[in-house]
């Protein structure tokens, strides 16, 4: 699996937290750095965390499941962003917290990165992912695009929240096709 594919994975798994970050933002009436460091270490940090986990865990069964690795790949991938896409088409409207604090922080690091758990027993499935490079992209991604939801919620509010989750599942449910057919040997990349 190259770099380029690497960070639309990352950018996928990101955007559950850049859509949580951009509801921080718009509930926080003033943002200091400090703000910025927790949520950015929060969510970048458990995303990489949950797909190493995730990587040890495929890692374990990867015997029993070899043969049919690239459907369980592809349906992980499909499912995580069709909840994605199924969320940001919602008309639900989410609590807003302006909590930073440890507690607060900890379960919605946890919730926007079991899908990264899900993604790191697809990469130990497949033969050419470097996890520590994969989950150093998807930490720093992750990192980065929070921080930045942050700031976006802020300034311009929920608009883009639904958008983040629409992209983000789409490149997701792209990537486990495009797992699913070079497998099969449909398309070559």
């Amino acid at each position: 699996m190259g770099i380029l594919e690497l960070f639309f994975i990352a950018v996928g798994l990101s955007m559950d937290a850049f859509a949580v970050s951009i509801c921080k933002g718009l509930s926080a009436q003033k943002l200091c750095w400090k703000h910025y460091l927790i949520i950015g270490a929060w969510f970048g940090g458990f995303q990489a965390l949950m797909t190493t986990v995730g990587y040890f865990l495929g890692s374990t069964f990867e015997q029993y499941i070899t043969a049919f690795d690239h459907w369980i790949a592809f349906v992980l991938l499909a499912f995580i962003g069709g909840n994605m896409l199924w969320e940001g088409f919602s008309k639900d409207e989410e609590k807003r917290d302006a909590s930073f604090e440890c507690r607060t922080m900890v379960v919605l690091a946890i919730a926007t990165s079991i899908d990264a758990l899900a993604v790191g027993i697809t990469f130990a499935l497949l033969p050419d992912v470097n996890i520590i490079e994969a989950a150093i992209l998807i930490g720093i991604t992750t990192c980065v695009l929070s921080v930045a939801g942050l700031k976006i919620g802020n300034i311009f509010g929920a608009k883009y929240k639904s958008r983040a989750q629409i992209v983000g599942g789409v490149i997701l449910i792209v990537m486990g096709l495009k797992i699913l057919l070079e497998h099969l040997g449909l398309i070559h990349f």
